[in-house]
């Protein structure tokens, strides 16, 4: 079956089955246990909650949507079985982050995945994204209305579970697709290696560093009294998005926090002549604000991290020329450069240069195909630099 181009038409797809009870969830794994593969999604509810939780899983199988609720209280133990069984194939578009926040949310672990989105950029495919990838491949268009819809409310809107039954309706079809010319074209064994890095991947993180603070734009720009302030904010916005169960930037956004630093206000109208300070906030935050500013006043300056270890001239002209050699295969191929190696790959090649194949396997991300593709081709630019 061949990748085709079909007039936009919006998809007249079945109402899902919803998983809400026990007897339900029965039912699932029961039709889930005979397939050979099984398309999966996950909705979360990042833009509306301090941590986001996994809100929906999404499963296809041929002539039927499941939508699963993970917030009944549903025991969602046994689903792991299907994630971790290499005899079910778990076909997921974007799968990183899916698999992540399954991990971290269920501890969940995976075998046998094929994910969509890696495979259309191995094969060259020009747009990836999946609303792009269905609406080439099976001239569907789907609709982008519920791409910021708060997935932890109920009831959810029929509509809502409709779209996002999209995300996996068409995954088995377009994952056959796609392991067809993958194979054609000799690059099956190569994908099936990215796809269990990806399945490695360790679970979200869901913790906060008081530290952190400095992966603010700008906190390096700051001097040391500065800085004492921004980490007396960054920890009050974490405390207040905690109460409130909110996402940091709907509390006040980092560009925000600088300019409290930078304008370091005493007073409530300080507070509303600076950049990024609505009405509301003055309202609602200005006495723990002005608090926060004055307690980073009277604090020790933080100590900077250390600056990371910087690359000799040797390191630099090693990571250059892999970059040009591998510039020169991706051209060749018609793929993104990082889907030959990564970049950190090229830094550990060009940090730690390897002589011989047995040295190629120490390196992380270059699985056995690459290795076996590309690894005559590095060797011999790593032999050709000093």
């Amino acid at each position: 079956m061949s990748r085709r181009s079909s007039p936009k038409r919006t998809p007249d797809v079945p109402p899902p089955v919803a998983v809400t009870s026990s007897t339900e969830l029965a039912a699932l794994l029961d039709a889930l246990s005979t397939q050979p593969a099984v398309a999966f999604d996950t909705e979360s509810n990042s833009l509306y909650a301090y941590q986001e939780q996994v809100c929906l899983i999404q499963c296809s199988i041929p002539g039927t949507d499941y939508v699963v609720d993970p917030l009944v209280g549903l025991d969602l133990s046994p689903l792991g079985q299907i994630f971790a069984d290499p005899a079910v194939q778990k076909v997921f578009h974007a799968a990183e982050y899916d698999v992540m926040c399954l991990k971290r949310d269920f501890g969940f672990q995976f075998a046998n995945l094929f994910d969509t989105m890696w495979a259309a950029r191995m094969l060259g495919w020009p747009r990836v994204g999946l609303g792009d990838v269905l609406e080439e491949t099976f001239g569907v268009h789907t609709n982008k209305r519920y791409q910021r819809y708060n997935w932890g409310k109920r009831p959810l809107d029929p509509e809502a579970l409709t779209y996002a039954c999209m995300d996996t309706h068409y995954l088995l079809p377009l994952c056959q697709i796609q392991a067809d010319a993958l194979m054609e074209g000799g690059h099956l064994e190569e994908a099936r290696e990215v796809f269990d890095q990806i399945a490695a991947s360790p679970p979200m993180p869901h913790t906060f560093d008081p530290h952190d603070f400095w992966r603010v734009k700008g906190s390096f720009d700051l001097n040391g009294r500065e800085q004492a302030i921004l980490r007396e904010l960054y920890a009050w916005r974490d405390r207040e998005a905690r109460r409130q169960d909110r996402p940091l930037f709907k509390v006040l956004h980092d560009r925000t926090l600088v300019s409290l630093v930078q304008a370091q206000p005493r007073t409530r109208k300080g507070l509303s002549a600076v950049r990024g300070m609505k009405p509301y906030h003055v309202r609602r935050y200005g006495a723990p604000l002005l608090r926060a500013i004055k307690r980073g006043l009277h604090a020790r300056p933080p100590q900077p991290p250390p600056p990371p270890p910087r690359h000799s001239e040797a390191q630099m002209e090693r990571f250059e020329a892999l970059r040009a050699w591998r510039k020169k295969v991706a051209a060749r191929r018609g793929v993104d450069a990082d889907v030959i190696v990564g970049n950190a790959v090229l830094w550990d090649l060009a940090e730690q240069p390897p002589r011989t194949f047995e040295d190629l396997s120490r390196v992380e991300g270059l699985g056995p195909w690459k290795r076996k593709t590309y690894g005559k081709d590095v060797l011999q630019v790593l032999r050709q630099m000093p």
